[in-house]
């Protein structure tokens, strides 16, 4: 029996090349998701009348308000704009976020990512 092999690979090599790939895939995603937080992704409702931006990691950035949309006699409509947007804002950003996964695991299904 051979001894230190992995994976059926005799003396380590499959190890170390596993291990190397691994270490790329890291690298890889470490750079997308740096990446990512630096992008804007902005949504609006309300046909423009209100405007959120969030970054790759799904932090609020920013609120826009429309002066048309601010009525004293009717905040709750305003409420439900700003939360249609931050949702649609957070949703595309996920959306984004998973595209590039995707595109970087090359559709392997990895836990937790």
């Amino acid at each position: 029996m051979a001894r230190g092999g992995f994976g059926g690979f005799p003396g380590g090599g499959g190890r170390n090349n596993m291990m190397k790939q691994i270490e790329k895939l890291q690298k890889q995603m470490e750079e997308m998701q740096e990446d990512l937080a630096n992008q804007e992704i902005t949504e609006s409702s309300g046909g423009g009348a209100v405007e959120a931006t969030v970054n790759g990691n799904k932090e609020l950035i920013k609120i826009k308000l429309d002066k048309e949309a601010v009525d004293p006699d009717d905040v709750e409509m305003l409420e439900d704009l700003i939360v249609a947007a931050v949702n649609s804002a957070m949703k595309s950003a996920e959306e984004k976020m998973s595209s590039k996964m995707g595109k970087l695991t090359g559709g392997l299904n990895i836990p937790g990512l």
